[in-house]
């Protein structure tokens, strides 16, 4: 079978795809006490790194809703993988090549950021706009990529430290480069589909219709409730591993958000299996009870190991937050197109931003310093995505009806 016809290929290249994303987002990270130690730089300035690249994807995702469809998925998606492998490459050299190491990681950083950002806008609509049966299945699946590839950066590079030497981590860096360089040929040959085509014409929204249209919106606040429900209690898994297992710091950095990410992209897994049988909305709807339980026992609970139970459950509820309502939002509104994909990439990211900002908020006004008692204000995140999903389905009902 062709490469240059078959659209198992792209899939692949899309599954290459959140890999790549989860390299760029989580393999710097592991480095930040490294950085500190070799370069002299505080750890202060780390958490900026942070803040850097997920604003500067948030920045891509904005332009990119606007002009992506206009630059066409080969060329932006070609150029998303570039920016990446440039920027894992300079993450190895510019810190050893500049004047100023904080400036050479931080322009890495930002290019790596660029094609992070274009990656999350391009690879599901490119997935989605592919001529699969089970659509829903096939976005639960793709989104799993992500949490394997996150798994996979966590364990072979604590490996790699272990037998090559942390001194080493900028061979490392490079060759992570590898992935995201292979899958620019691999996007260079595979058919792409843009998702306007399978729409009729004159029914394809503008992105100011779009904007227009309260359902989008509707589906823009769930999306950040995705976001938010994941990553407020993702930024704990150290903190309770550590705790629950009375391990010590560094195994808890690693264990805590390896759990996490496991758990979740087998819930993405199963959920991908599950559609077969039950609707998307029925899934989502029993993860989110399950969230609510997993945030009130990892903040009422006596037990750290239990918290511990609580924040890795909650990993499994969250998985199918995200491709979940990217494919509810597919289903209910095709007229969106891709500028649709990447708004909602945009408010999945505010999410993931907003939400542990929000815990850390009432941690400190609410709940008189205590994180567990924070956490209990996390639940507010799967009860507004319960809302969301209750409105659209009601949504749903009222077009069948009216049709």
């Amino acid at each position: 079978m062709s490469i240059r016809t078959s659209h198992r290929h792209t899939l692949a290249a899309c599954y290459l795809g959140y890999i790549t994303q989860a390299v760029v987002n989580n393999f710097a990270p592991l480095l930040f006490i490294t950085f500190s130690t070799d370069y002299d730089i505080p750890l202060s300035q780390m958490a900026m790194l942070v803040a850097v690249n997920f604003g500067v994807q948030i920045i891509v995702d904005l332009i990119a809703a606007r002009y992506v469809s206009v630059w066409g998925y080969r060329p932006a998606t070609v150029a998303a993988h570039i920016f990446a492998a440039l920027g894992l490459v300079g993450l190895g050299l510019f810190p050893r090549i500049l004047p100023t190491p904080f400036a050479g990681i931080l322009i890495a950083i930002v290019l790596y950021a660029v094609g992070g950002g274009l990656t999350e806008v391009l690879i599901s609509p490119i997935a989605e706009a592919c001529p699969t049966e089970n659509k829903e299945a096939q976005m639960s699946l793709l989104h799993s990529f992500y949490c394997w590839g996150h798994v996979a950066v966590i364990v072979l590079s604590t490996l790699y430290f272990h037998l090559i030497g942390t001194e080493h981590w900028w061979i490392l860096a490079c060759l992570w480069a590898v992935i995201p360089l292979f899958n620019v040929f691999l996007f260079a040959a595979v058919p792409i589909r843009m998702l306007e085509e399978d729409v009729p014409e004159g029914e394809v929204l503008s992105l100011r219709g779009l904007l227009k249209k309260p359902l989008f919106w509707l589906l823009v606040v769930m999306m950040i409730c995705a976001g938010a429900g994941e990553q407020a209690m993702s930024q704990w898994a150290s903190a309770f591993a550590e705790a629950g297992l009375g391990v010590s710091k560094t195994v808890g950095d690693l264990a805590g958000p390896c759990m996490f990410a496991l758990l979740m992209g087998l819930s993405r897994f199963l959920s991908a299996k599950l559609t077969k049988r039950f609707s998307m909305t029925a899934i989502m709807a029993v993860s989110c009870a399950l969230c609510c339980l997993c945030y009130v026992t990892a903040a009422l609970s006596s037990s750290p190991f239990l918290s511990l139970i609580g924040c890795g459950l909650c990993g499994f509820s969250v998985g199918i937050f995200w491709p979940g309502t990217l494919s509810l939002s597919a289903a209910t509104l095709r007229g969106g197109g891709t500028a649709m994909f990447a708004l909602l990439a945009l408010a999945g990211d505010l999410g993931c931003v907003g939400g542990p900002a929000v815990v850390s908020l009432c941690t400190e006004t609410l709940a008189g310093g205590s994180l567990k008692g924070g956490m209990l204000f996390g639940v507010i995140f799967p009860v507004g995505l319960t809302a969301g999903l209750i409105l659209l389905s009601v949504h749903q009902k009222k077009k069948k009806s009216s049709s």
